[in-house]
C-alpha cells in the first residue's frame, strides 16, 4: 500500500510540474523551459531554493538574454521612452513586448508626434507579441503571433476635461466605452449569435481604478489618424460604434469579427 501511495504521489508531482510548465509557457513563452531546467537540475533542493533560482534565471533571460537573441527571429523589444510606455511591468516581465522593427519604428514616430500636440501624454501599449517563433500563440489573442500586431490603450480625460495618462483598469483591458442608445451596438449582436467570449476581457481588468476619467473623442481620433498616416499599417480594429463616433472612414479600420473580443477598451494595430 505504501508503495502504491508513493507511486501515486510521484505521478501527481509529474502532472503538477507539467501543468506549471504549460501555464508558464502560455503566459511568458520561455517560463516553462526555465522551470523545467530548474526542476531537473535542482530536483534534490528545497522549493524555496528552486524558486529563488528560477526567479533569478528567468529575470536574467527576460531582461538580458532575450533582447539580444530575439532579432535573430526578426523581432525586437519595444523601445520604451517618456512618450511610449507599457501599461504595467507585467507586459515586459512576461515577454509580451516584442514586435518586428517596422512596428517599433512606427510606435516611436507616432508617440513622438502625439506628444508634441499633447505634452506629457503617453502612448501606452498592452499586449504585443512574444519574442520567438512565428505562429506561436499569445493567449488569449487570436492573431498576436507574428510580431506585426499590438494593442494600445485608449486615451482619457480627467474630471476637468484635461488629458491624463490614467487608465480605468489595472491591466488596460476590460473597461469598455459602451455604445450609446443611438449608436450601433455590435456587442449585443455578437452575443446574441452565441459568441459568449465577446466581452470576456471584463474579467481580465485585475481591478478597476480611476472611475473619474472618461473617453476622449479628440485624442483617440488624433492617435488613430496618426497611425492611419503610416503606409505600413494594414488594419486597425475598434468597435463600429467608436469608428462612427470618431468619424473615421478610412478603409484600414475594420470590424474584427464576432469570433474575437470587444475592441472598445483598446485599439488593435497590425502591419500589412
Amino acid at each position: 500500500m505504501e508503495r502504491i501511495i508513493l507511486k501515486a504521489m510521484n505521478v501527481f508531482k509529474i502532472i503538477l510540474h507539467l501543468i506549471v510548465t504549460l501555464f508558464l509557457t502560455v503566459l511568458t513563452q520561455i517560463g516553462g523551459v526555465v522551470y523545467l531546467i530548474i526542476i531537473v537540475t535542482l530536483r534534490n533542493k528545497t522549493r524555496k531554493i528552486r524558486f529563488t533560482y528560477f526567479s533569478i534565471v528567468y529575470l536574467v533571460f527576460t531582461y538580458l538574454v532575450i533582447p539580444l537573441v530575439a532579432p535573430i527571429f526578426g523581432r525586437e523589444k519595444i523601445y520604451n521612452s517618456k512618450n511610449l510606455q507599457p501599461r504595467s511591468f507585467f507586459y515586459t516581465l512576461t515577454n509580451r513586448n516584442y514586435v518586428v522593427p517596422e512596428m517599433n519604428a512606427i510606435l516611436q514616430s507616432v508617440s513622438n508626434s502625439f506628444q508634441k500636440d499633447n505634452p506629457g501624454i503617453q502612448v501606452v501599449y498592452l499586449d504585443a507579441n512574444f519574442p520567438f517563433f512565428k505562429g506561436f500563440p499569445l493567449f488569449p489573442h487570436l492573431s498576436h503571433n507574428d510580431g506585426k500586431k499590438i494593442d494600445l490603450s485608449l486615451i482619457y480625460v480627467d474630471e476637468k476635461g484635461k488629458l491624463t495618462n490614467k487608465k480605468p483598469s489595472v491591466s488596460g483591458y476590460g473597461v469598455y466605452e459602451n455604445p450609446t442608445n443611438k449608436e450601433y451596438n455590435q456587442i449585443e449582436i455578437c452575443k446574441r449569435k452565441g459568441n459568449w467570449q465577446y466581452d470576456f476581457p471584463k474579467y481580465l481588468t485585475f481591478g478597476t481604478i480611476h472611475r473619474d476619467i472618461s473617453f476622449s473623442n479628440e485624442a483617440n481620433k488624433e492617435l488613430i489618424q496618426l497611425f492611419l498616416s503610416k503606409k505600413e499599417i494594414g488594419k486597425i480594429f475598434i468597435e463600429p460604434h467608436l469608428k462612427s463616433r470618431l468619424k473615421l472612414n478610412n478603409s484600414k479600420i475594420r470590424f474584427h469579427g464576432c469570433q474575437a473580443v470587444r475592441h472598445d477598451d483598446h485599439i488593435h494595430l497590425q502591419l500589412r
